[in-house]
């Protein structure tokens, strides 16, 4: 975007920001219903000492109120059942308890 970061702003600026990203993922729902689900990944390039395509699966929420929102979201190595197992279980702990549709591409 035009602007260089240091590998050391980087590491300041995660640092800043870790909490809220974990706040993200352990929040409790404020509706426990959503019409439907959204599940799909996206491969973007992640550095772990080599840099290697990694999929980002994210689950998008939408109400009976029309309202959509990003539920949550995993980093894995690529896009399986038991990845997106592990997520949808933390949206059920963490108080979602109906969803009439998921539309999802692929998965079983």
């Amino acid at each position: 975007y035009g602007h260089y970061y240091s590998p050391t702003t980087v590491s300041n600026i995660t640092k800043r920001t870790e909490h809220l990203v974990e706040e993200f993922h352990e929040r409790k729902f404020k509706y426990s219903q959503y019409v439907c689900v959204f599940l799909d990944a996206t491969y973007i390039p992640l550095r772990r000492g080599t840099v290697e395509r990694e999929a980002v699966n994210v689950a998008i929420g939408i109400r009976s109120d029309g309202g959509k929102e990003v539920l949550d979201y995993s980093i894995a190595p690529t896009e399986n059942g038991a990845a997106w197992s592990e997520l949808l279980q933390g949206l059920r702990t963490r108080g979602i308890k109906d969803i009439q549709l998921f539309i999802a591409d692929g998965l079983v």
